[in-house]
């Protein structure tokens, strides 16, 4: 009734799965619960990261100009700590999103609201699924449209090495390392004080005790008591070294990045055989599945090889090869032989 006004319908609002509140809710609701799910802090996995940057960004790409070793590296950063990278296509280029949301139908996106980052407050955009590069791995059958980063599927040895480093770092930065304790005959308070203060110039602290045992009508003093004590802990009664060891291990396989890379005794061989790895089973099904998406969205094909930047092959081994096929095909010219039918029979195509 007039002059009251009619009464607004109420608004709905609801929170998404993937939104940057749930995400400060989801980091708020770690931080209380505990120290976990931070190994990206560490430097085993921010040196994986760095080997799947470098690798995505050298990649050769055939089909389009849009993936850059800029966008590639940032791509594959996103990729190793959260599992998916979103790219808005532009006439100019790629445009990173630092945020995205999603509507799916069929389990297939259609929809995004996408947070691009800029220098004066980001923006929100909503675009249409053909508009975007959704880059994801780890998906689970359940939410095939959400990636899953390496640390989250390996939550317990990612807990295990940040729990490593962090109790190693709080005993170097608070354990009595180098520090001792002298007995010393009894004396004044004084001359203890100041003796105890002269040794504080040196590394680690000094700590100066009288002497408990004693002997009555001015004897000599046992000798069994004046002997040094070192209060530093013994970590290696607590195995540190050899637990530090094999999460770092498991980390980098999980990146697969092979735990020989980092070994302190690997020689080149090994060296090579881990860049091999990372290459073919690491960053190049990475690089077929951008390719793929970038073929349907661009709409042309694109192709992303890994293997021929990275030098990731044995190069002796395949110049003996060309040699034998070399040497093999000119045998079968003059004997007449198809070489075409001769490679089917091995199964030997491009």
């Amino acid at each position: 009734m007039w002059p009251f006004k009619r009464k607004e319908p109420e608004t709905e609002t609801r929170s998404s799965g993937t939104g940057y509140t749930t995400q400060v809710m989801q980091a708020r609701a770690d931080y209380i619960g505990g120290v976990d799910g931070v190994a990206e802090l560490t430097g085993t996995v921010q040196g994986c990261v760095s080997l799947w940057e470098g690798g995505l960004s050298l990649s050769d790409v055939d089909g389009t100009d849009m993936l850059t070793p800029a966008m590639l590296a940032l791509a594959g950063r996103s990729l190793a700590l959260r599992g998916e990278a979103v790219f808005v296509i532009r006439e100019d280029g790629l445009l990173p999103c630092s945020d995205w949301d999603l509507t799916t139908r069929y389990s297939k996106p259609t929809a995004y609201r996408v947070g691009i980052a800029d220098t004066g407050g980001g923006k929100t955009e909503t675009v249409l699924a053909g508009e975007v590069l959704h880059l994801r791995i780890g998906s689970d059958v359940s939410m095939p449209y959400v990636g899953q980063s390496p640390l989250r599927r390996a939550r317990l040895t990612a807990g295990l090495l940040q729990i490593v480093e962090t109790a190693l770092s709080e005993v170097y930065a608070n354990a009595p390392l180098g520090s001792s304790v002298i007995p010393f005959p009894e004396a004044p308070d004084q001359d203890m004080s100041d003796l105890a203060r002269g040794f504080r110039g040196f590394r680690g602290k000094m700590l100066v005790r009288e002497s408990v045992n004693v002997t009555a009508a001015g004897g000599p003093a046992p000798q069994t008591d004046l002997k040094p004590s070192d209060v530093s802990p013994d970590l290696s009664r607590a195995m540190t070294k050899e637990t530090l060891a094999a999460s770092r291990s498991s980390i980098e396989m999980v990146f697969g990045v092979l735990p020989g890379l980092s070994n302190i005794s690997t020689t080149g061989p090994m060296v090579r055989e881990a860049q091999r790895h990372l290459a073919q089973w690491g960053l190049m099904p990475i690089a077929a599945m951008i390719g793929q998406e970038a073929s349907e969205k661009l709409g042309q094909p694109v192709t992303l090889d890994v293997m021929r930047p990275m030098q990731a092959f044995d190069a002796g081994g395949r110049a003996r090869a060309l040699g034998a096929i070399v040497q093999t095909m000119a045998l079968a010219k003059e004997a007449g032989v198809d070489p075409s039918e001769a490679l089917k029979l091995v199964d030997w195509k491009e």
